[in-house]
């Protein structure tokens, strides 16, 4: 097929088929001072590089600054959203930092499907320290005496961690408006978990003897 031909099927002209880019003699230096000012100004777009390139008597335009911009791969990086307090308003601590290993453990759910349509859950155990994956289970129907069993198996082979951090509450309504319940797991271990009205809550392990 002639390249006439295969332009008028595409529907593009031909001179933008022969178009050859022309790589300009200020190129290189032109490319590592944008590069070098938007790793010292990391939240600066194009517009304001170009900006500070033509303040460095730099003379060019904005959209020459986007292609070399887009061609490097540079981008602004997204704004971290901010962290809760690790504290409530009368000092009680609730959240923990995690200072070592095995101090604080952390467990969620994941839900996802299988290939016929069914639901499966799959439990996630870390080591906020370490951020080291301790646990990847998954299971149609969790209870807590599943969840328990799980959990205690991985206690036996790396350790029991000081607190357990969770959303998922494991216990039975108390009084004075916690939840509180020792469940016996095996392996002699005992864990026992404390909510507060907020309803975040810790869970601190020990072991019998």
């Amino acid at each position: 097929m002639t390249e006439r031909r295969a332009c008028r099927l595409a529907k593009q002209p031909r001179g933008t088929q022969r178009y050859r880019a022309i790589r300009q003699e200020d190129e290189d230096a032109l490319t590592q001072a944008i590069v070098l000012l938007a790793s010292q100004y990391g939240r600066y777009g194009y517009r304001r590089i170009t900006a500070l390139a033509e303040a460095g008597r730099l003379w060019v335009g904005k959209d020459r600054v986007e292609r070399i911009w887009r061609r490097e791969g540079l981008k602004v990086p997204q704004k971290q959203k901010p962290r809760g307090r690790l504290w409530l308003n009368d000092g009680s601590c609730v959240r923990l930092r995690p200072t070592h290993k095995n101090y604080v453990w952390s467990y969620d759910f994941v839900s996802a499907r299988t290939h016929d349509g069914r639901s499966v859950r799959l439990l996630n155990l870390i080591d906020e320290h370490a951020r080291e994956s301790l646990l990847v289970r998954a299971e149609r129907r969790w209870s807590s005496s599943r969840v328990i069993s799980a959990l205690a198996d991985v206690m036996v082979m790396k350790g029991v961690p000081e607190h357990l951090r969770s959303d998922i509450v494991l216990t039975q309504e108390g009084k004075a408006g916690e939840k509180r319940r020792s469940l016996s797991i095996p392996y002699g271990m005992c864990l026992t978990t404390t909510v507060p009205p907020s309803g975040f809550h810790e869970q601190g392990l020990s072991v019998r003897p």
